[in-house]
């Protein structure tokens, strides 16, 4: 099959943008989940690549970088754990938390089918409870921001994708999707929404002045979108004791419990801080290998495996703290001169003004000995930093290398020598694990991604020529790896075969999918709509339940995709036609204008790569 039209390169290259931002590049942090910490040790020069996790289903595709939202999913789960006996902060929680218990109670007295639905998932729970800690319960939570909304109730990605805590107790789905019909948690949901609409607006606007004044203080800007998402989730059923935040691939998530209208907004800040620093220092995650010396002297430290084994992620959490410090209420009022002041009386004020600074110093100070004795040793050479930071005009984007280039790692080692470590570690509001290490068709997205389609192209026909008992199952996806490189590289004859080959070995449903889209797009773009229209029906069909493929789809059935400087009408009769598209102004999914980006042809394809 040969296309009568030509897709500029770098057309081509913007088309498949959306899957390069779906991986982590070698210098970012790991992958996530819900129970562990971040990163991996970053001690060699060449630091290893890593997979990212799908992103939980309450992240937006479409939504803002920033959101603050609810979710009927998490609270189905809540109302389940609250339903067995999850009575931690009860007397502190918000009036709703009680509310549903109540509604809930009133079901189980009428119906001996919904008391046995329930004791179903409370035997189920209490089989499952390891450690008598927080931890059981997070486990569900982690599990909740993985399901599509009731009544379904499904995992959004398959299991290897999901954080690892979340798939420990992944069997409660089927007694859990019972007890929500049996006690029509739906209908409660319902006439519980409006209450949990007022607690996100309750929070609206503390959240918003806590990124603007932490923007303010770090002089960056509000962060634009680059892929990655800060996800605020309100739930009042959990305890208003514990925060759940956890980073999750390129998603920051936090899950709180609201008390009379306000949250912990100390550790969403610190989850915050984490969002903006990360990409930051992960930059140049090479350049602090001189740093690794000070691991030896932490050795001893109270502190998680990671840090006491990744210097990256050490250094990281030091800043934090250290911004944490700098900035902390201190609890001492600032000094306010009296209005009617004399002259006369200046230095007196001044010596009162002093005094009231040398207070609160104090008080940082503390806190910065305290995280240094927790084994965070370079907490205070990053506070002594911020003192001059703050001076400078410069952002801390700008100003970041200068911190790291320019520690010398003799002093810090002596200091951190010094140290007297806590013989107990401080709990740590944020999770992750270790992110997995990346080969095959893995390593070969992330280099699409990066956008060596050589190496790329050359992994997956590695994958598809290996004798091994996984060849099959993989060709589908190596042949779609093969035609997104052709795309991407400007090959769509290639491309082309590429797609039907994935269309012909393909067994999973996402990939197969996305291989219809394609060649529909490309049908769409060589004048062909009744066949485009066919690829999309055949998209439809594959039913592979996700949200971006049956959008795409369906636009894909409604109008014919198409990118601007291109028209059917110019050349639809012309098989020999090289029209050589120009990048300009062009059309994406939603075939609206987009403000002057390369056109996206035929590409723009799921923000996450399907493996």
């Amino acid at each position: 099959m040969r296309i009568g039209f030509r897709i500029s390169p770098l057309a081509v290259a913007v088309a498949l943008l959306a899957f390069g931002s779906s991986m982590l590049a070698q210098d970012k942090p790991g992958s996530s989940s819900g129970s562990g910490k971040p990163g991996q040790s970053s001690s060699s020069s060449s630091a290893p690549a890593f997979a990212q996790e799908k992103a939980p289903s309450l992240v937006d595709p479409a939504g803002p970088a920033i959101s603050l939202v609810n979710s009927e999913t998490l609270f189905t789960m809540a109302a389940a754990l609250n339903a067995c006996g999850y009575d931690e902060g009860l007397d502190e929680s918000d009036v709703i938390r009680k509310r549903v218990r109540d509604e809930i109670a009133q079901v189980m007295k009428s119906s001996e089918d919904a008391r046995d639905k329930r004791d179903k998932v409370c035997l189920y729970i209490a089989q499952h409870r390891m450690t008598g800690t927080v931890k059981d319960i997070s486990q569900y939570i982690s599990l909740a921001l993985y399901l599509t909304p009731p009544p379904a109730l499904e995992t959004s990605v398959e299991l290897p994708e999901m954080p690892p805590d979340s798939t420990q107790v992944v069997e409660i789905l089927p007694l859990l999707r019972d007890f929500a019909e049996a006690t029509d948690l739906h209908g409660i949901w319902v006439t519980s929404r409006r209450g949990y609409d007022e607690a996100v607006s309750r929070l609206h606007e503390p959240l918003t002045q806590m990124i603007v004044n932490t923007n303010f203080y770090l002089k960056m800007p509000a962060s634009t979108y680059d892929g990655r998402r800060f996800l605020v989730v309100v739930e009042p059923q959990l305890s208003p004791r514990t925060i759940n935040a956890r980073i999750y691939g390129a998603d920051y998530v936090v899950v709180v419990s609201p008390v009379n209208g306000e949250i912990r907004m100390g550790d969403v800040r610190h989850t915050y801080l984490h969002y903006l620093i990360e990409p930051l220092l992960y930059q140049r995650a090479n350049a602090m290998d001189r740093f690794l010396p000070i691991l030896k002297d932490v050795r001893e430290a109270p502190l998680d495996y990671l840090y006491r084994s990744d210097i990256v992620a050490l250094t990281i959490e030091c800043l934090i703290k250290a911004i944490e410090a700098r900035t902390m209420d201190t609890g001492i009022p600032k000094y306010v001169a009296p209005a009617d002041a004399k002259r006369s009386e200046f230095a007196e004020i001044e010596t009162a003004r002093n005094a009231v600074a040398q207070k609160m110093e104090a008080v940082r100070q503390a806190r910065v000995r305290h995280e240094m004795a927790q084994g965070y040793v370079l907490t205070a050479y990053f506070y002594e930093q911020m003192t001059h930071f703050e001076k400078d005009p410069a952002s801390l984007k700008d100003t970041i290398g200068e911190l790291v280039y320019g520690m010398d790692v003799d002093h810090e080692e002596h200091r951190a020598r010094a140290v007297n470590f806590d013989q107990q570690a401080d709990q740590d509001v944020l999770r992750r694990t270790a992110p997995r290490k990346l080969t095959g068709l893995d390593l070969a997205e992330v280099r699409l991604g990066a956008g060596d389609y050589a190496t790329a192209s050359a992994l997956a026909r590695q994958a598809l020529t290996m004798e091994s008992k996984d060849r099959a199952a993989e060709a589908g996806r190596a042949n779609f790896i093969l035609a997104r490189a052709a795309i991407m590289s400007g090959h769509p004859d290639e491309a082309i075969n590429g797609f039907e080959r994935a269309v012909a070995t393909a067994k999973e449903t996402r990939v197969l999918a996305w291989s219809h889209i394609y060649l529909g797009r490309i049908f769409d773009l060589d004048c062909k709509r009744d066949e485009a229209v066919g690829e999309y029906n055949k998209a439809l069909a594959v039913r592979d339940g996700q949200q971006d493929t049956r959008i795409a789809a369906e636009r894909g059935v409604k109008a014919a995709y198409a990118v601007k400087g291109h028209s059917c009408d110019a050349d639809a009769d012309d098989d020999s036609g090289d029209p050589g598209l120009d990048p300009g102004p062009g059309k994406g999914d939603s075939g609206k204008p987009d403000g002057g980006k390369p056109p996206v042809s035929p590409g723009n394809g799921p923000t996450s790569a399907p493996k």
